[in-house]
Parts: structure tokens; C-alpha cells; sequence
């Protein structure tokens, strides 16, 4: 074994053997990033005084918050790349229960809205997000336009994950 195979970082070795084992090493990464990102806003929520939301409740909140317009289903699934709709139908229907958001039926389709609490609670989260995440990444060798960098090579890298899952399908 050579030195830089016994330093591979991996969740799972025999898919870090021979080439391409750098993407096994990336997709840890990714599976670390994406449970510390979701314990991350669970606890963010929480002290936000959103009490008990699940991190994709939390995700839907914001994203219906999002620049002041309504948004179906459809808008929703799409802008967050969900492909099972009934997850987040599921948290629509937990959200409006909770009255943090409202449902306007046109025609066919339900459009969702922020209610005013569901706005002072975004708002909350986002003064908890400046003060405990933000402050802390401001101490981090990164720059605001690496930060987009980075933001920008993981919207890349998620088409190569969403077309290797239609191909993979269609075995």
C-alpha cells in the first residue's frame, strides 16, 4: 500500500479500490457535509424558536420564503432537486398545520405562501445563521468568491450524479 492509499478517506473501502477512488473519497465528503448541514439547520431552527422541524421542513420553509413568490409543488421539488414529491408534500402539509405557511388553491394546482410567522421565523434563523455559522467562516481561508467556487463545481458535480442515476435506471 502506498502512502496516499493509506490515506484515503473513504466510508467505504472496496469502492476506493483501483481508479477513480478520489470520488469515493469526495462522496464521504459529501455524506459528512450533508448530515453536519442538516444537523446544522435542525439545531439552527431550534434555537431560531422553530422548534421541531426536520431538516427538509426547514428546507421547503425557506424555499417558499424565498424572494417573496409563491410556489407549487412542482417549483419546489424542482428548485431543490427532489424528485419524490410526497416527501415534500408531506412537509407542506406540517408546515401549513403549523401555520408557517398558507395554501392558495388556482385551478388545479395549491400555490404556498409565507405566513407572517413563517417569515419572522426565516428571519429569526437567518440572525442565528449570522451569528453562529457566518462569524465562524469569516475565520476560514476562504474568500467569498471560493465559497461560490465551490457552490458553483457541487451544482456541476450533482448533474454528473443526476445523469449517472438516469443511466443507472435504465440498466
Amino acid at each position: 500500500m502506498t502512502s496516499t492509499e493509506s490515506r484515503r478517506i473513504v466510508s467505504s473501502r472496496h469502492l476506493a479500490e483501483g481508479e477513480g477512488w478520489e470520488a469515493s473519497e469526495f462522496e464521504y465528503g459529501l455524506i459528512i457535509a450533508y448530515n453536519a448541514f442538516s444537523r446544522w439547520m435542525v439545531k439552527c431552527m431550534g434555537a431560531a424558536g422553530g422548534g421541531e422541524l426536520s431538516a427538509l421542513e426547514i428546507l421547503v420553509l425557506h424555499n417558499v420564503n424565498s424572494r417573496g413568490r409563491d410556489k407549487r409543488l412542482t417549483d419546489i421539488c424542482f428548485l431543490l432537486n427532489i424528485e419524490d414529491t410526497h416527501t415534500v408534500n408531506y412537509a407542506l402539509r406540517k408546515l401549513l398545520k403549523a401555520g408557517l405557511l398558507e395554501g392558495d388553491k388556482r385551478g388545479k394546482e395549491v400555490f404556498y405562501s409565507t405566513t407572517a410567522e413563517g417569515e419572522s421565523l426565516c428571519e429569526a434563523y437567518r440572525k442565528v445563521r449570522n451569528q453562529c455559522l457566518l462569524e465562524g467562516l469569516q475565520h476560514m481561508d476562504l474568500s467569498g468568491d471560493e465559497l461560490r467556487d465551490i457552490a458553483t463545481r457541487l451544482r456541476a458535480l450533482s448533474g454528473q450524479y443526476d445523469q449517472a442515476s438516469r443511466a443507472a435506471a435504465s440498466l
